[in-house]
């Protein structure tokens, strides 16, 4: 009797004895190294300024001038960055997703190319030409996406696969040689209004592609934060189980996705051929680096449900400052690929950071 009351005592207390209080200085160290979320979703946006300070305060100057401020070297920073930038919304939305697209710079190669084929080749008017490759790059893009959604494989296989294939393509429809593009009223010449696209407008001040990139960047802004189908995207990304109980058709969402990245890769390789005036089949080589790295750059999560539009584009816009800058010291290009690497890295660790935190 005495046992089993004894026994009853000490469970009683111990089950009302509350938990030990933790020890001194144990909650501050926890929260010590905690970041405020705001400073990740503005990350892009001050690493912009800061690279751009230092531009500034590194650039070369000219007759006493700061060559790095000059209205014609800033207007080509965007101009040659307005590719990276189309692309990398496109990258935006897949990673979003938790996906990933290598093919883009192919896609960009594969439809500059054809670009130039159609209009010199084929002799298509400006806007056959335009609507075939970007009905191309679409379809490259959805096809990628049916296979991962429907197949099951890893979309890194699946591009890497894309990225072969595209180049492949290129190479076939050029026979393995760059498309130079004459324009004219003649036979093997192309219309005038494809030069368009390296031309300049607001009294020859801002490139053609400059307006176009901000464009693309406006209507996937509010595609991603104003529509139902935005709203899918990122909860696909944060939790594709989740999701699809919830009722969100993942593999539709997931085909369109991937179909988007490939429209913008199109898009960007038209730009391209009218700026170059030539489609190569070797062009874009690289680009999907540049791209993932303007997304990360930008604040995007590459575990997928967390991103921006204007912060990829403060990413990609950071890239191509940081590029200028370099050249304009003369600094190798191999050096240039370092630094690039490392502050792909550095974002890269600011995200598993803000995982953590």
């Amino acid at each position: 009797m005495n046992k089993t009351t004894t026994v009853a005592t000490s469970t009683t207390t111990s089950a009302t004895t509350p938990p030990a209080a933790p020890a001194p200085g144990t909650e501050q160290r926890r929260h010590r190294f905690q970041i405020p979320e705001k400073f990740f979703a503005l990350q892009s946006y001050v690493a912009l300024v800061l690279v751009f300070l230092a531009a500034i305060a590194f650039s070369p100057r000219r007759n006493g001038e700061i060559v790095f401020v000059n209205s014609e070297n800033l207007l080509n920073i965007v101009r040659a960055t307005s590719e990276i930038v189309i692309i990398a919304i496109g990258m935006t939305f897949v990673i979003i997703i938790a996906g990933i697209d290598l093919s883009v710079g192919s896609v960009l190669g594969l439809c500059a190319t054809g670009s130039a084929s159609l209009l010199m080749v084929n002799q298509m008017g400006v806007l056959p030409t335009v609507l075939i490759i970007l009905a191309i790059g679409a379809a490259f893009g959805a096809a990628q996406g049916l296979i991962t959604a429907k197949l099951g494989i890893q979309a890194f296989i699946v591009t890497l696969a894309g990225l072969q294939i595209a180049r492949g393509l290129a190479r076939i429809w050029s026979g393995g040689q760059g498309i130079p593009i004459a324009y004219g009223d003649g036979p093997g010449t192309a219309p005038d209004a494809f030069a368009l696209l390296n031309s300049r407008t607001f009294n020859g001040t801002v490139p053609i592609p400059a307006l176009i990139f901000a464009a693309v960047a406006i209507i996937a802004i509010l595609v991603i934060r104003n529509t139902v189908f935005g709203r899918q995207i990122y909860a696909l990304g944060g939790n594709e189980r989740a999701a699809r109980l919830s009722g969100v058709p993942v593999v539709r969402v997931k085909i369109i996705v991937f179909a988007i990245c490939g429209l913008l890769a199109a898009l960007a390789g038209i730009i391209q051929a009218g700026q170059l005036n030539q489609g190569s089949p070797n062009a874009g080589i690289g680009y999907e680096l540049d791209a993932i790295a303007a997304v990360v750059i930008g604040g995007t999560s590459l575990m997928g449900g967390v991103g921006t539009v204007a912060g990829t584009v403060a990413g990609a816009l950071l890239i191509g400052v940081l590029k200028n800058i370099l050249a304009l010291n003369n600094v190798d290009s191999n050096i240039q690929l370092l630094i690039t690497g490392a502050i792909i890295i550095v974002a890269a660790g600011i995200q598993t950071f803000r995982a953590r935190s």
